[in-house]
């Protein structure tokens, strides 16, 4: 299993030798007198209270928080509490701010105050607006923009900023409400995948080659499906695996688990992918068509490498890796498995999948610095991005010994989050094509067993344990290639 990267282990190793500097020039009257609890290093937040990291968040009349830490915060926050209530406390925190100003010789300034608590609550909006989703967050939302418009009666600018951010946000609501209910619409036909496909079927029925038999071409409609896919996850859909495996460890719930749907739904399209390329593999009765069909997909892989389509390319690989195929040993005989062995060596587990990282940060740097779209995609492969996010979060600690929040750690998923939120925002430049991505998503695939039948029957079992699944196997399937297989 892939683990977070040595240089990110010597970046966030629990310390508080850093030195602490309350002022940084930034915060200037803050309640409470918080940032006397925030650790810096270098002139970086590494460390600190919950209270202090909370107060560091609000703006003051001299202050107003990097935007970077802005999301760092309001995207790790929910670790330690619902968004709902940290939107409580920055009110609270808003309210004391506004007294001292009220009560002393800075009431003029009351206004560029109230401006930039507008600020800070558009960019929350923009960035987390599921977080008001929450009936509680709404109503704190409210009661915080109640406030601030009492300071601008006058010109009602502030007014009319708040205004534009709850249209905003109340359309991004409901394009996520609409889109839930489209996936929930859809998701019995993601089990129900059409006609029952026979294992060895008629020669007239249609495979995959009989759709598109242009490598490049199907690697880029994948790249499509890929990025649509991919599109409906955000910051804290990711977030959420780090604070459901902190409830699971404190034996509690918290969280709304249904977010982690466009996750799981990504990660099984990974699958299907895979289990399609057995499919189309098992089901070619003829030993030359399936020498086609390997090399076909070895070159649709190749091709989705080249594109930045690293997961499209580990689903393919798993594919054809999986033991329905990889025991057809007459079959890889005739196939040329250099390509193949290329792709397997970009893919290789070892080193914590090293050959893969440099690749990866090839396409990212290339990404960086592109000149059209096409050298903009960047997909990685999405279960070892979120082993590594998994990684990072078991291995370094929520609280430092001195119980400040080990905010070092939150920086490195955070950036490694909006990384990968950059990659799924590109607009695919390729021209889609409905028929080749209706048969991507729709053919039927075979069950694991369905694999194995149809791969027995292609080529008979060689050795005991072989013989030992196929006689275990045949009686489930007694009408052999006439019988419908169980669905995935």
């Amino acid at each position: 299993m892939p683990q977070t990267s040595v240089v990110f282990s010597s970046i966030l190793v629990p310390s508080c030798s850093g030195q602490v500097q309350p002022g940084m020039g930034e915060r200037g009257g803050g309640a409470g007198g918080g940032s006397g609890d925030l650790i810096f290093q270098d002139g970086r937040l590494i460390s600190g209270s919950l209270e202090a990291l909370m107060e560091h968040l609000v703006p003051t009349v001299d202050y107003y928080p990097d935007r970077t830490y802005i999301f760092t915060f309001l995207l790790s926050s929910r670790v330690f509490m619902p968004p709902h209530d940290l939107l409580a406390r920055v009110g609270q925190i808003c309210v004391e701010q506004r007294q001292q100003l009220e009560a002393g010789p800075e009431k003029a300034k009351l206004k560029s105050f109230s401006a930039k608590i507008v600020q800070l609550l558009k960019e929350w909006t923009e960035a987390f607006p599921y977080d008001f989703q929450d009936e509680k967050a709404m109503a704190e939302l409210k009661a915080i923009t109640h406030r601030v418009t009492q300071c601008d009666e006058e010109n009602g600018t502030v007014k009319k900023a708040i205004a534009q951010m709850t249209q905003s946000l109340l359309l991004s609501l409901a394009a996520r409400s609409q889109l839930q209910e489209l996936r929930e619409k859809l998701r019995p036909s993601a089990v129900d995948k059409g006609p029952i496909l026979k294992t060895k079927p008629p020669a007239a029925q249609k495979d995959i080659l009989g759709v598109c038999c242009d490598p490049l071409v199907l690697a880029q409609q994948l790249t499509h499906i890929e990025l649509d896919r991919v599109s409906s996850i955000h910051p804290e859909d990711l977030m959420q695996i780090v604070s459901h495996m902190d409830s699971l460890d404190n034996h509690r719930c918290r969280g709304d688990l249904t977010k982690t749907y466009s996750l799981e739904a990504y990660d099984n399209w990974f699958n299907c992918l895979s289990m399609l390329v057995a499919t189309e593999v098992c089901r070619v009765v003829k030993k030359k068509h399936r020498t086609r069909m390997l090399e076909f997909f070895i070159d649709v892989a190749r091709e989705c490498f080249n594109i930045g389509n690293f997961n499209s390319m580990m689903a393919i690989i798993s594919g054809m890796n999986l033991s329905p195929v990889a025991r057809l040993k007459k079959t890889w005989s005739k196939v040329k498995t250099a390509k193949f062995d290329v792709l397997e060596h970009h893919m290789d587990p070892s080193s914590n999948f090293c050959n893969y990282r440099t690749a990866l940060q090839g396409a990212t740097q290339r990404s960086q610095m592109a000149n059209s779209s096409r050298e903009k995609i960047v997909i990685p492969v999405f279960n070892l991005f979120v082993k590594d996010i998994y990684f990072l979060h078991k291995i370094h600690t929520n609280h430092l010994p001195n119980g400040h929040i080990n905010f070092k750690k939150f920086w490195e998923i955070s950036r490694q989050i909006h990384e990968f939120m950059t990659w799924t925002q590109v607009e695919c430049p390729f021209e889609k094509d409905k028929k080749i991505q209706s048969y991507l998503l729709t053919a039927p695939i075979y069950s694991e067993e369905a694999l194995f039948i149809a791969s027995f029957e292609s080529e008979g079992p060689e050795n005991h344990m072989e013989k030992d699944s196929w006689k275990t196997l045949r009686p489930a399937f007694p009408g052999g290639s006439e019988r419908p297989h169980s669905w995935l």
